[in-house]
């Protein structure tokens, strides 16, 4: 059995109802291991000589009511290797709670605030003292739930990190719905495996899903009939449009847009339905095919 030293912080957003976890560490592929979490019931961090049950079974455990201190309690009473283990709880309450066992690795420790628990071991002093901080800080403000997760993770590393160095960093967030196709509660589940700068490709891979998956805003949606000319133009350029730059957002030009939409993964951002669609997707397609 291998020691999963890394820092993780679990979290809920009762504005979104989303609930996550995030992580860093020096093992390979962490994103894997430590993170667990369902819509309306909770999130789970196991790391430290992992029990990966506690995972599962955490989130069982909530979804027949039980609190996350009563949960940490009913993980870790029966474990013989209990005191090697650490664990980090949410509850579909916001209610949190950790569990540090007294041979983890220093340092090792956590922080429980309201709505979040941080926790890590074979760190450098002060990591969790500052991904609590900065959670708190920036929580509430610009972005969401995975945005607030990520900026508590790179104060870690700032403040020091896993002693031993980097290697792999992950987020995943659930809301229910939340998922590719609305029919599932996976809103975003993003995992670097193995990086020499883990959390800052994190950050990049997060940036790239708000750009695909992130829910439009309103304020964002422009007339197609002000784009239709600039749009066919790209699409003749592109080779999906064989018809006249007219400025007329017609069906074939709503078909050929639809498709190179869909070519660059932006369906989520517009169905190809209705008169409006969001700036984003102009910008993307105009910086990449202008």
């Amino acid at each position: 059995m291998k020691a999963i030293a890394t820092f993780s912080i679990v979290a809920h957003d009762a504005q979104r109802q989303e609930w996550g976890v995030a992580v860093q560490s020096k093992f390979l592929a962490v994103g894997a291991v430590v993170g667990w979490a369902r819509a309306g019931v909770g999130a789970v961090a196991t790391q430290s000589y992992a029990n990966l049950m506690y995972g599962p079974g955490g989130l069982e455990l909530m979804a027949g009511g039980m609190d996350a201190d009563t949960v940490i309690k009913t993980l870790t009473a029966p474990d013989e290797d209990r005191a090697m283990r650490q664990v980090g709880v949410v509850d579909a309450q916001g209610n949190a709670a950790a569990f540090t066992g007294d041979e983890c690795y220093d340092w090792a420790g956590h922080i429980v605030g309201q709505g979040y628990a941080c926790q890590g071991n074979i760190l450098v002093p002060g990591t969790v003292e500052a991904m609590a901080q900065r959670f708190e800080e920036v929580r509430g403000k610009n972005g969401e739930l995975a945005t607030w997760l990520v900026e508590a993770l790179a104060a870690g590393q700032e403040a020091g990190g896993d002693k031993r160095g980097r290697q792999s960093a992950a987020v995943l967030v659930v809301r229910q719905g939340g998922g590719y196709g609305g029919n599932n509660d996976r809103y975003l589940d993003l995992r670097v495996d193995d990086h020499r700068e883990p959390i800052a490709e994190l950050q990049r891979l997060l940036q790239l899903h708000h750009l695909f998956f992130q829910e439009t805003n309103p304020d964002d949606l422009v007339p197609l009939a002000a784009v239709a000319g600039e749009l066919q133009l790209l699409l003749q350029d592109t080779g999906y449009y064989e018809g006249a730059a007219s400025g007329e957002f017609d069906e074939e030009t709503r078909r050929a847009l639809r498709e190179l939409v869909g070519t660059e993964n932006l369906e989520e951002r517009w169905d190809g339905k209705g008169d409006l669609i969001d700036r984003q997707v102009v910008s993307f397609l105009q910086e990449k095919y202008g």
